[in-house]
């Protein structure tokens, strides 16, 4: 490709037809237009003068340049011309190295980027350059070789943006021995305002090792907003933002569940740089704890994304103090110590009751995740046994001694007690008060600091024995346990042997005090975690019940902020120290499904750092990225063309003087446009087909509730289908809720039955028997849920054992023969239709005594009753009767009955309406009422 600033062409070849122009004019300039002809019968007699030599007339110079600018038109839309701007490989013999950065602020404008970096290859390509090929977040794992134009084109179009952040710096000692073996001849660095540890470093070097080499920097793309610094705090869960500068629209945040919901969304405020700001969810701690991800909306960035783990839920605790008169001194309440050391981090509940057997129920009902028991002794076997459900669920039971432990407890306690406690300090006793020991490695208190000034002066004791060690976390300075826990179920109990308060110990003053709750609460709601050295945070722990060394990673975030699954160079997180978002940790969820680690790309909004490129100013093209885009110019030149052509079609006509012609062609176009435009006025086929007779049909069966029959051909027996059909209508109508409009008839060959819950189709001795295609539809339509109630109107000659050998019988075999029906049965007593809507027993038609078969239910042989087990809403998709119920149900316009019941009977009449009702209600609603069959058996378990 050839471009002439911002103009390109594709095909820059064709550009040599411009020569031409000059043989063009020349040739224009000899050729006139055809002179006007006029019929002047003088003339003839000009015919005997002598011929002398003509030299014809020169075309005028307007059209000739009308004519120069088609054929210039024309050439130019030929050769491919694209406006853009300019993206070309800069010259140079040696290879072109490009260097693209792929980090997470390359998400922005990632197409602008990598657009651009698709043409300077493209031009590499048409002039067989080499490249060199470095993206900068994939680490120097890659080749760092000039390679051809081509491969390196299929690299780009594979690289996507990554979410961690650039390492320049690592791809320093590749691109050296590759300018050591072969020396750059151009350098073009695609770059984004992100910077890194060692991008100042990797600045200098590459100045040093682009040498004479030209040196482009392209810069200015805009940054994502960067979200940090997630804090589920005690009142609302904030976060902090950085936009680039001069960005003046509003911000808002989503915060959504681990399924993808929103839970809720908040604009953010910035400060008066614009740059800095917060956002904040005033929600209730339930909903904050649900909080999975933070998303900046419209941002699809890494950047703009803070995933949530327990460690940033908001625990719930409940508090409860063995003593009623605690609330008389506050201060001096147990339950004061704990409250201002768990305040910060977690939402505590207590009780409105001072009865436990009130109080501790209701703290449960509420969903605390921790429920701390100040010196509370012993407790009432119900609450005993609600609260031990409750901690093998999964609850953490914190226990504090006092008077009223020491005097005796309940069971919920991780290690035998010793009757009363031990006294140290006192004038009674022979014993110093103890100071902490050194928290042991697996305790999950490890890695806090003991404070030398934290004394105990009471405890309670718990009896000696081998696994004492196993319970303790935490010791005296002589050995003997401060705190002890042992697991129960899914959860934990834990015991402080010395009190909330003062009194017995001066812990409750110390910031470890706090850290150490800290760390308890964290427990809970995490499955079976211990806890890290150090750090506090959660570490999950493997079947058999030892931690985990390493969490793996389990869904990663790309570079547009998307979870999806980890990269092949992404590798385990170790739990005992925080980790930094890289190449080999990238941001996301590491650990197990049950208990989560999230890494996020920032932490704190003083980690976002712009890239310095000044040390380069001097000896580098710095230059901001083209702020247009291409624009294939072709269609344009090639309309102009067009018009021009159609401008030297009218100047000839004018020229001539055919000006009728000139009128005439005028109209004709013009009525040509409109009957275009009256054509594409026009409905389409789709339109037309609307106005068919099927299409009516199917509008009017789905907009309404409509009965149908099967059209037979035998003129009186359809009209009997039709007369009996409406008359069921007008009873359902009149009786029922159910409103359906008028009958209809269908061809079951050719018109859709799916429209139709019930289709009745009377079978005499000459009903023909359905087309292959026929049965196939009939198949589907009952397989679909339809009902065909199949009436052969023969039941004085049946007799009334059932299905007899009729000639109408013979032939509704013969219909049936190849469709998939099931084994039928003579409606049971305790059949769904029996009480579908009236209670029947008997479903008479014009003709009594014939039974009403429907598809036969599986026998539970091992049943009292040995009834058939009625399962789901199935309705039977056959239904036979020789009654003739059209017959019955024929009604004229007048509401006169058509034909008499045999034996003449008015009840009779009324009981195979009623039967139509219930066999309507039946295709409709299903075995809705089989269930009432087990009424009987319900009422007797429930003892009534």
């Amino acid at each position: 490709m050839i471009s002439f600033l911002p103009l390109g062409f594709t095909a820059p070849l064709a550009l040599a037809a411009l020569l031409l122009l000059p043989a063009i004019w020349w040739l224009l300039r000899l050729i006139p237009p055809r002179p006007r002809q006029v019929a002047f019968p003088p003339a003839r007699l000009l015919a005997d003068i002598d011929k002398r030599e003509e030299t014809p007339d020169k075309s005028p110079l307007w059209l000739t340049l009308l004519r120069l600018a088609l054929a210039a038109a024309l050439i130019i839309a030929l050769a491919g011309p694209i406006w853009r701007p300019l993206a070309d490989a800069p010259a140079g013999d040696g290879p072109l190295w490009l260097v693209v950065d792929n980090g997470w602020a390359s998400a922005a404008d990632w197409e602008t980027q990598r657009g651009m970096a698709e043409r300077i290859l493209e031009t590499a390509a048409e002039q067989a350059r080499p490249v060199l090929l470095a993206a900068t977040a994939e680490g120097p794992d890659q080749p760092l070789v000039p390679q051809s134009a081509r491969v390196a084109l299929d690299r780009l179009r594979a690289l996507e943006p990554r979410s961690w952040p650039t390492a320049r710096g690592e791809l320093t000692l590749g691109l050296r021995k590759a300018g050591a073996a072969q020396a750059p001849g151009a350098v073009i660095w695609l770059s984004t305002d992100s910077a890194g540890a060692t991008d100042p470093r990797f600045v200098e070097d590459l100045g040093a090792i682009a040498g004479s080499a030209a040196l482009t920097i392209y810069a200015g793309l805009p940054r994502p907003t960067v979200l940090a610094a997630a804090q589920n705090d005690i009142d609302a869960l904030t976060a902090n933002l950085v936009r680039p500068a001069g960005t003046n629209a509003p911000a808002s945040v989503r915060a959504l569940d681990r399924k993808g919901l929103v839970i809720g969304e908040s604009q953010a405020t910035f400060d008066e740089d614009g740059t800095t700001g917060s956002v904040r969810f005033d929600l209730p701690v339930e909903l904050r704890n649900d909080i999975a991800r933070l998303e900046v909306s419209g941002e699809a960035s890494a950047a703009g994304v803070q995933l949530l783990d327990d460690r940033s839920q908001r625990r719930t605790v409940g508090l409860v103090s063995g003593a009623s008169v605690d609330q008389a001194q506050p201060l001096l309440s147990p339950l004061y110590y704990l409250d201002r050391a768990l305040s910060p981090f977690t939402e505590l509940r207590r009780p409105r009751a001072d009865n436990l057997d009130e109080a501790v129920p209701v703290l449960i009902d509420e969903g605390v995740s921790v429920l701390i028991m100040a010196d509370v002794g012993r407790l009432r076997d119900p609450v005993r046994d609600e609260v031990a459900r409750w901690v093998d669920q999964g609850g953490v039971l914190v226990r504090f001694a006092g008077p009223r432990l020491a005097g005796g407890t309940d069971d919920l306690i991780p290690t035998p007690l010793r009757a009363g406690d031990r006294a140290l300090g006192g004038s009674l006793s022979w014993d110093d008060p103890q100071p902490l020991a050194d928290f042991a490695a697996q305790s999950p208190f490890a890695g806090l600091e003991v404070p030398n000034d934290v004394t105990v002066n009471r405890q309670v004791l718990a009896e000696p024995g081998p696994e004492l060690s196993e319970h303790s976390w935490a010791l005296l300075a002589d050995g003997t346990p401060l705190v002890t826990a042992s697991e129960r179920g899914r959860g934990r109990i834990i015991l402080f042997h010395v009190s909330a308060d003062t009194a017995w110990s001066n812990l409750p003053l110390s910031g470890t005090f706090v850290e150490m709750l800290r760390r308890i609460v964290s427990l809970s709601g995490t499955g079976s975690p211990t806890q890290d050295a150090g750090t506090g945070a959660t570490q999950t722990t493997r079947s058999s019940g030892e931690p985990a060394s390493v969490l793996p990673p389990v869904r990663v975030l790309n570079g547009f902020g998307r979870l999806g699954p980890p990269p092949a160079s992404a590798v385990p997180m170790d739990p005992a120290r925080e980790t930094a978002a890289s190449r080999r940790h990238p941001p996301g969820l590491y650990g197990h499904d049950d208990a989560l680690r999230a890494v996020n790309l920032f932490s704190s909004t003083d980690e976002v750092r712009a890239l310095d490129i000044e040390a380069l100013r001097d000896t580098a093209e710095i230059t901001g990225y083209p702020t247009a885009t291409a624009h294939d110019l072709r269609p344009v030149f090639f309309v102009l063309a067009l018009l021009l052509l159609f401008a030297d079609a009218l100047a000839l006509i004018w020229l001539r003087g055919d000006r009728r012609l000139l009128r005439g062609r005028l109209a004709t176009s013009a009525g040509a446009a409109l009957l275009a435009l009256g054509l594409a006025a026009l409905p389409g086929e789709r339109a037309v087909a609307q106005e068919t007779s099927a299409d009516l049909m199917a509008l009017e069966a789905s907009l309404d509730t409509r009965l149908a029959y099967v059209v037979t051909g035998d003129a009186r027996r359809d009209e009997t289908s039709r007369q009996g059909l409406y008359g069921l209508t007008r009873f359902l109508a009149s009786r029922t809720a159910l409103e359906p409009e008028a009958p209809v008839g269908v061809d079951i060959a050719s018109d859709e039955l799916a429209f139709f819950p019930l289709l009745y189709w009377p079978i005499s001795e000459d009903t023909a028997r359905p087309s292959p295609e026929a049965l196939a539809r009939i198949d589907t339509y009952m397989r679909n849920g339809g009902t065909i109630l199949f009436d052969t109107a023969d039941q004085l000659s049946s007799g009334i054992s059932g299905l007899g050998t009729s000639s109408s019988v013979l032939r509704l075999r013969a219909v049936l023969d190849g469709l998939d029906i099931p084994p039928l049965e003579p409606v049971p007593a305790d059949h769904v239709l029996t009480k579908a809507f009236y209670l029947l027993d008997t479903f008479p038609g014009r003709y009594a005594g014939g039974p009403l078969w429907v598809e036969a239910s599986e026998r539970d042989t091992g049943g009292i009753s040995g009834r058939p087990v009625r399962a789901g809403d199935g309705v039977s998709p056959v239904l036979i009767t020789g009654n003739d119920f059209a017959a019955a149900w024929a009604i004229d316009e007048g509401g006169t009955y058509l034909y008499p019941t045999v034996p003449p009977d008015q009840a009779q009449r009324d009981y195979a309406f009623r039967s139509g009702v219930n066999i309507v209600m039946y295709a409709l609603t299903g075995n809705y009422k089989a269930d009432q069959v087990h009424i009987p058996a319900l009422l007797e378990r429930l003892g009534q």
